[in-house]
């Protein structure tokens, strides 16, 4: 038996992403971003709005990165969710964390972070259905210690998840099959 429930949100799990800027001051400013996806192998797209300070850089320096959060870093990376750029000074500051600037673009890595994507701004979307900021990956880095063989190993990463509808994160492992050949036993019965 199903149920109908209230939430329109209901695609679990949702990334949580930090997106990171300098302001133009030359300082650190990070959002949480539970609202971004691959649109193509090297291009990344982010739906947030115009009044957002960290989109407010993007537009003025021409990138951003963009880092997976992790199990370790929960309390931060919902502090970059829950306080705005616009309103408080040295937002990034009060965090503790440390970063260090991209080599391929005009951005800050967040060292703690494992998995950072270094990103060009490609264009802004504000149509009604806008995707919102559209990047194109240039490069991507991770902390030796979560590589195997070349490969992020998932587990190692300890990304987290927002869940729409608890409104909690989760910590993403455990794999459960292998893309591209678990169905094939199905695909070929036909």
């Amino acid at each position: 038996m199903r149920k109908n429930i209230k939430t329109t949100e209901a695609i679990f799990p949702m990334p949580v992403l930090m997106v990171a800027t300098y302001n133009e001051d030359g300082s650190v400013d990070v959002m949480n971003a539970a609202w971004g996806m691959m649109i193509d192998r090297d291009i990344i797209a982010l739906n947030l709005t115009e009044t957002h300070k960290t989109v407010k850089n993007i537009k003025n320096r021409g990138a951003f990165t963009v880092s997976i959060a992790d199990a370790n870093h929960v309390k931060e990376a919902d502090y970059f969710g829950l306080v705005s750029g616009n309103n408080t000074e040295d937002k990034f500051k009060n965090s503790n964390l440390t970063t260090v600037k991209s080599e391929y673009v005009d951005a800050p890595i967040i060292n703690e972070f494992k998995v950072c994507m270094e990103c060009e701004f490609i264009e802004y979307q504000n149509g009604e259905y806008g995707a919102g900021v559209i990047g194109k990956i240039v490069n991507v880095s991770a902390i030796e210690s979560v590589i195997d063989n070349d490969n992020v190993n998932i587990e190692k990463l300890e990304a987290i998840a927002f869940d729409p509808y608890t409104k909690g994160y989760y910590k993403v492992s455990n794999r459960v099959g292998n893309a591209f050949s678990d169905g094939l036993d199905i695909k070929n019965k036909r």
